[in-house]
């Protein structure tokens, strides 16, 4: 033999091991194996999510070996995909390798079995008629046709064999079953993003991580009408149209053109008595152009539109552009004069402080917001050694409560409209605020609530201002402002010294003098002249005491805390021409807020203090537009995995031979029975086909 015909050969040898390892079924359990652990993955890790929260979880290095593995995006990762199109393939030669012989089995009648090797079988019975031989072999065969067997006599020259068949139609299971899987994880690939990576891959689609309107984004970051399946959202504000849907992508979005337009006519939504979401759905009037057709529909949740081919879904709800009035208030410096801001939801505002200029960028209204306002949720301690970030959430309270956990729990109340933006410096940092239109009442006290964070990733942590007489903050403001001015300190430190000092005591050389300048000391430690102010400045000033007097003097000056800062409050209201406020439980209850909102506002971080006033607001509808043609698909193999497990579990294949010989005057007949599987049953049947067959007509 030539080398080439040993090569050829050694080829064709290693190609069928190849076949035969990836048609195994050890090959294709250890990729549904592989598949269950990924799912697994994809199931515990949250999938899609922002980057920052990502880097925050498993740190820098970790999120990139992530990364690069695909496992923030499982189900739409290439070797996921990989391995699906392996299993399909293993399936594929599976049933490619097997149908063939089973269903040349099926049709087969096994009739060249021979007397001999009937003897052999495990369920065989034997007997003798004096009926002829072959109107033997036809009784028989028409007995077992009664039972349901498929029946053929053949004439064997020295005998007649009856072969006999039933539940042949077993074998489909494997078929349809092994088919099934193929033709299901089709339809899962073709409705998955392999399309889409397709035209990203071949096509030059690309995704655009820029802004913009809509209309004008370049083509290389759109796809046509074409594509075979898409699923993303579209955002429609009332009255508003659109034709597009949004795909989010890992480094941006691609944009969809659909066959159709929406036009949102009027969004509703309906409310528990807590005020959370109870129903929501979108009037929508669709535009098809190109029939010239206009219909209106409304959808709902569990309830989409569909037409062409495209799923229209209620997914959430949003706002479409709401119009703001706000009253701005000074955070920062002895000035608390307020000012009038307006703003529309998705735009922003530039504004203007002597801290330098920022950009007010409006991310969200709210009308309404439920909020657990039960007591015991506010925490102001002040622990020696923490870090910063500690002190910042010791400092600022955490917020009442997440609406919407429980429908019919008591404490879970509408507190009312919220506004939620972001301010951003020049530099391009930016922290991200929320704050209450109206004041909510907590621990019994009503309290404007100014949320802030500085990641999306955080949860806001709220400064609680005390409502004033008229339900507003100025009062808080202008006791801020005061605290920022020296020179009101100090009359604020000489009124209180007069105030404390007893008849006769005044007389007493520099003791006055003592009394007001400890009091202006103390206003200058809370305020922050030297170190951050509030009482962390307090805790601070109170370590280079001896720990032995240390709760002594704490006790001191808060006393004289108290009591200067009432007196910076009447002094700082008479330089606004106001009138002296009246000593009483109430008025004391506010200083004592007060004194803790100044404490926690050195940790707000803004220049400003926006107060929404007005509003008018537009609702706007999240609809997810879904192109699937591959459900249908899916539909079909679950259809053909039921008719196949069905099959396989429920239909049983029995062969019987029936070997008929001339026997001196009479015929001797042998019977032998199998099956794959040996049932209780089958032992039953074979029990009564042994009883009935040599039964005389």
């Amino acid at each position: 033999m030539s080398t080439t015909g040993i090569e050829l050969k050694t080829r064709r040898r290693a190609l069928a091991e190849a076949v035969e390892l990836v048609s195994s079924m050890r090959f294709a359990i250890s990729l549904l194996m592989i598949l269950a652990i990924a799912a697994i993955i994809g199931t515990v890790l949250r999938q899609g999510d922002a980057m920052p929260n990502y880097v925050n979880q498993f740190g820098p290095f970790w999120y990139e070996v992530f990364r690069k593995l695909g496992l923030y995006t499982v189900y739409t990762a290439w070797w996921f995909l990989a391995i699906l199109l392996a299993l399909i393939v293993s399936t594929g030669l599976c049933v490619v390798r097997n149908a063939p012989k089973m269903m040349r089995d099926m049709r087969s009648w096994r009739d060249h079995v021979r007397e001999e090797s009937l003897r052999n079988f495990h369920h065989k019975s034997e007997w003798s008629t004096p009926l002829d031989y072959v109107a033997l072999a036809q009784q028989s065969a028409n007995r077992l046709g009664h039972a349901g067997y498929k029946v053929k006599v053949v004439d064997k020259g020295h005998g007649i064999l009856v072969a006999a068949k039933k539940g042949a139609g077993n074998k489909f299971g494997y078929i349809f079953a092994h088919t099934a899987i193929i033709v299901i994880l089709l339809g899962g690939m073709l409705d998955s993003e392999l399309p889409i990576r397709f035209q990203q891959w071949f096509l030059g689609k690309t995704p655009y991580a820029g802004t913009g309107v809509i209309s004008q984004i370049p083509a290389q970051h759109r796809l046509g009408l074409g594509n075979p399946t898409y699923r993303g959202n579209t955002l429609l504000a009332e009255g508003q149209t659109g034709n597009t849907a949004i795909l989010p992508q890992a480094t941006g979005v691609l944009v969809q053109d659909l066959p159709f337009a929406i036009e949102l006519k009027k969004f509703h939504i309906d409310f528990y008595s807590t005020g959370m979401p109870k129903l929501f759905a979108s009037d929508v009037v669709v535009h098809d152009r190109e029939a010239g057709k206009t219909f209106p529909a409304t959808i709902k949740v569990n309830e989409p539109l569909i037409y062409k081919g495209v799923a229209v879904y209620q997914s959430s709800f949003e706002d479409g552009g709401s119009k703001l009035k706000l009253t701005g208030f000074p955070m920062a410096g002895t000035e608390s004069k307020s000012f009038d801001i307006a703003g529309v939801v998705g735009n922003s505002t530039d504004l203007k402080t002597p801290s330098g200029a920022f950009a007010v960028e409006w991310s969200g209204f709210r009308p309404f917001n439920v909020e657990n306002t039960a007591a015991g949720n506010d925490v102001r301690a002040v622990t020696k050694g923490q870090s910063f970030n500690e002190q910042f959430a010791a400092t600022l309270g955490k917020a009442s409560g997440s609406a919407g956990k429980n429908a019919n729990n008591k404490d879970l109340k509408n507190v009312g409209p919220s506004v939620q933006y972001k301010l951003r410096d020049q530099t391009g940092q930016a922290r991200e605020f929320m704050n209450y239109m109206q004041p909510v009442t907590l621990e019994g006290s009503q309290v404007f609530l100014a949320g802030v964070r500085t990641s999306p990733a955080e949860g806001f942590r709220f400064l609680r201002i005390p409502a004033d007489d008229n339900y507003s903050v100025r009062e808080w403001m202008r006791l801020r402002a005061a605290l920022a001015n020296p020179a009101l300190r100090t009359q604020a430190a000489e009124r209180y010294a007069a105030r404390a000092l007893a008849p006769g005591q005044g007389s007493q050389p520099g003791f006055g003098d003592q009394l007001r300048q400890s009091a202006e000391r103390t206003l200058g430690i809370f305020a922050g002249d030297n170190t951050p102010g509030g009482f962390v400045a307090v805790a601070q000033f109170l370590e280079k005491i001896p720990a032995a007097e240390q709760e002594k003097a704490a006790n001191v000056f808060i006393k004289m805390l108290n009591g200067v800062l009432w007196e910076l409050w009447q002094v700082a209201r008479a330089k606004d021409g106001e009138a002296a406020i009246e000593g009483s439980d109430k008025h004391g209850r506010f200083l004592q807020l007060a004194t803790n909102a100044l404490s926690d506002s050195f940790f707000y971080g803004a220049p400003v203090y926006l107060q929404l006033d007005e509003f008018h607001e537009v609702k706007a509808s999240v609809l997810q537009v879904t192109r699937s043609p591959g459900k249908k698909i899916v539909y079909l193999g679950c259809v053909l995995l039921v008719a196949g497990i069905f099959a396989m579990f429920y239909i049983r294949e029995r062969r019987l031979w029936v070997w008929v010989r001339q026997d001196g005057d009479g015929a001797h007949a042998l019977m032998a029975m199998s099956t794959q599987r040996k049932t209780l049953d089958f032992e039953k049947e074979f029990a009564d086909l042994a009883a009935k067959l040599p039964q005389s007509a």
